[in-house]
């Protein structure tokens, strides 16, 4: 499945929610997805805005895990491996799981 990320175009996440959840390594989120943003630098630390072809649009984050959130008892980034996704709907959970191999 193609998609696009943050680092390629401008991708409008307004108004994403949480939808579901996903377990996976930093090291593979940044093969498949590129750079990170920074996101808000305060609840999260690392974010892929994601469009995939079908239009769908998805988000992946920590969120109050790592050390901007936490400080010095935060996870640094690459040690986290629980992360929340973001959409419109339950298409983005399915794409992103899909992408990856999930």
């Amino acid at each position: 499945m193609k998609f696009k990320t943050h680092n390629q175009k401008e991708i409008n996440v307004g108004g994403t929610s949480l939808i579901g959840y996903i377990t996976c390594d930093y090291s593979k989120l940044k093969k498949v997805f590129g750079k990170p943003s920074d996101s808000d630098g305060y609840k999260v630390d690392a974010e892929w805005d994601v469009e995939f072809e079908d239009g769908t649009v998805a988000t992946i984050y920590n969120y109050k895990t790592g050390k901007n959130y936490c400080g010095s008892s935060g996870l640094p980034k690459t040690k986290i491996t629980d992360w929340h996704i973001g959409g419109f709907n339950d298409k983005a959970i399915k794409n992103v799981k899909e992408v990856l191999g999930l």
